[in-house]
């Protein structure tokens, strides 16, 4: 068997777009910090375009960006020497690799015809994939001509604090015209992917594929097909966003029973109670449900799904020979929806998730919540194969289409749906971690507990009712095991993100690790793990302010975010 060559290139080139020169744009608040910045000591001034550079502890800031100050009440600070010496351990000795990008307004075409204007990372969507090998170093620059303020989070990655990219909280945000370099050391081989963390700008254009290459890779394969999933709505008929989170921040009237708490009948309609915040359609989804998820699959819909930036219209192919043995690198990239997925006439082996080795799993489709990756082979067989990608519990029709193509025959349409995708999907708790990544067993010396609360009514999600801010933090202690014991009281699912570090599934030594995991809703059960709760145990190794959120986007943007916070 081959292995797939490893010869990608190892930089890119800055985009050719030019800076824009944005009017004084309104400053919203990013990440629900703006009002509670100024109260909590963390940062000594706003970002602007006139602020000089200021060092950074790994590389400088160009001007709009600088780091926070340092970290009340004793904890550590996200650029301090806790972090710094944090770095040194990591011993990246591998291969620099120097990457300048920029965060730019453009005409995206998304196939058939189809162009919007969005914000994206150069020209393309998804961006252009990074790839990195394990134990060497990333320094990349990200230049901002948007019309606000950016940042980028690295999804996954146990990294330095003052580069994971939170403004508010590890750096000053990134004010138009200005720019960061991002310089950090990357251990841990696997798939992962990078963001804004600013707002809901993840729903536009701004996302693309991260990949760091083990030197040592154990897998053998042909082929490797990187997959990027998103529902998209920006740009189209006037909607965007920002327009979407304000008509849902508007709430719903809850009295008259169906979907959402009350909304709506038969799974797949969708209600259109008033014309959009900006007046284009309404975005608000009711009325559906999902067999795995619950009755509250998602709040938003989408006129359009893709796979690598592609609608099922004009899907995008990959092309192999019969029997190559192919890597998928799967990333649902997108803002709202869980994404079922399988690939015609073919069987997943399941060899990782979350960037972390599992034991190797058959399954017929995979589910995935926002921000969660798996990877997988398949032995292609010989033919044209629909890569299918249904919005879970949002109707037949929310489907994106990829086509694995090694032969002749007629290509698969945007309706095909594969036997694969029927029965249950497997999900991560039904995983084992491989024995080296296994986490040691060990009884937590600290339990953090978060309720989930909140709802449609009002959209006002929020951990333990109480909305983000980044001085409301929840202690750790360097050295110590955590488990973190997620109680959901709302009706619907949440994808729960952390920051800086892997968790263990489940709170048991043999769980898969992940960084991303669901939670159900109260009242739905799992094997293996109960309706409305999610326990996870991770090693507190990694000082700093490191973010707990969910990664629905416009969720997190309405509140459900918190701090851990390790003291000094």
């Amino acid at each position: 068997m081959r292995s797939l060559p490893r010869s990608l290139p190892r930089s890119f080139p800055r985009s050719s777009v030019s800076p824009s020169s944005p009017s004084s744009p309104s400053r919203r608040a990013v990440l629900g910090a703006g009002a509670a910045l100024a109260g909590s000591g963390l940062l000594s001034a706003c970002s602007d375009s006139g602020m000089a550079g200021m060092d950074h502890g790994s590389g400088s800031t160009g001007k709009g960006a600088s780091s926070p100050a340092a970290a009340p009440g004793g904890y550590v600070d996200p650029a301090g020497a806790e972090v710094r010496a944090a770095e040194a351990a990591r011993k990246a000795t591998g291969p620099l690799t120097e990457v300048r990008l920029t965060a730019t307004a453009t005409p995206l075409d998304l196939g058939g015809g189809r162009t919007v204007r969005s914000w994206a990372y150069g020209d393309k969507l998804p961006g252009q994939e990074v790839r990195v090998t394990a134990g060497g170093t990333l320094a990349l620059t990200l230049a901002n001509n948007l019309p606000e303020a950016t940042s980028l989070h690295w999804h996954g990655l146990a990294l330095r604090n003052d580069m994971d990219g939170v403004p508010g909280l590890t750096q000053r945000d990134i004010a138009p015209g200005g720019s960061f370099r991002y310089e950090f050391a990357a251990t841990h081989p696997g798939t992962y992917w990078f963001h804004p963390h600013s707002g809901v700008q993840q729903d536009r254009g701004l996302y693309a594929p991260l990949i760091v290459e083990d030197p040592k890779e154990p897998l053998s394969y042909d082929k490797e097909w990187v997959v990027v999933l998103d529902d998209w709505l920006d740009g189209v008929d006037g909607s965007t966003p920002d327009a979407v989170l304000t008509e849902l921040r508007k709430g719903m009237d809850m009295s008259s029973g169906g979907g959402h708490s009350g909304h709506g009948s038969g799974s797949g309609s969708m209600g259109t109670p008033s014309a959009g915040a900006s007046g284009g359609p309404s975005r608000v989804l009711m009325g559906v449900v999902s067999e795995v998820l619950g009755k509250d699959p998602g709040d938003v819909a989408y006129p359009h799904y893709l796979v690598n930036g592609r609608t099922a219209e004009d899907p995008s192919v990959f092309t192999a020979r019969p029997g190559d043995r192919i890597r998928l690198r799967i990333i649902n990239a997108g803002g709202d929806s869980a994404f079922r997925i399988a690939l015609g006439g073919h069987e997943f082996t399941v060899t990782h998730t979350d960037g972390f080795p599992v034991e190797h799993t058959a399954a017929r489709s995979l589910l995935l919540g926002m921000g969660e990756r798996y990877d997988v082979l398949v032995t292609a067989g010989d033919g044209v194969f629909p890569l299918t990608a249904l919005a879970e519990g949002k109707g037949d029709s929310a489907a994106a289409l990829a086509v694995l193509r090694t032969g002749s025959g007629a290509a698969p349409t945007a309706a095909t749906r594969p036997a694969e995708l029927s029965g249950r999907p497997l999900t991560a708790d039904a995983l084992k971690a491989a024995e080296p990544v296994a986490l040691a067993a060990r009884e937590p010396d600290r339990t953090v507990r978060i309720k989930l609360t909140g709802g449609m009514a009002a959209y006002d999600w929020a951990f333990d009712g109480k909305p983000y801010a980044p001085d409301q933090r929840h202690p750790v202690q360097a050295g110590e095991r955590v488990r973190l014991e997620f109680n959901n009281s709302t009706t619907m699912w949440h994808p729960l993100h952390l920051h800086g570090h892997t968790f263990a599934l489940g709170g048991r030594p043999g769980g898969a690790r992940k960084d991303t995991a669901v939670v159900l809703p109260g009242g739905t059960s799992r094997t293996k793990s109960g309706g409305g709760k999610l326990t996870v145990d991770f090693d507190a190794d990694n000082p700093g302010l490191w973010m707990v959120h969910c990664h629905n986007v416009y969720h997190s943007e309405a509140g459900m975010m918190t701090v851990l916070g390790y003291r000094r």
